[in-house]
């Protein structure tokens, strides 16, 4: 993953209080609504959507929606494996 911007969106939504709190009809769901995302990193909507389909696409972020909002949570399953992998190739002999 060789872009900042990409890293500190997945540094950012490890931690939901990097962003607004989720409005009230929001409340119960996982994830930040990507107009948060969009505000945090000051880029483009068009970007931000580019840069969280890569995101969804390389299996770090998980995308829901609902009603017109798209929210969006880490995957951290899919994160650790990929370290793991990442680690082991790095290591081999």
């Amino acid at each position: 993953m060789n872009n900042p911007v990409r890293r500190r969106i997945l540094e950012w939504l490890k931690d939901r209080s990097n962003f607004p709190p989720a409005l009230p009809e929001h409340a119960d769901l996982d994830g930040v609504c990507v107009g948060y995302i969009q505000e945090k990193a000051k880029l483009s909507q068009s970007t931000i959507s580019t840069y969280m389909g890569l995101l969804r696409e390389a299996g770090f972020v998980v995308a829901e929606r609902h009603g017109q909002w798209t929210f969006y949570r880490r995957d951290e399953e899919n994160i650790r494996a990929f370290l793991d992998a990442v680690e082991s190739e790095l290591l081999k002999p």
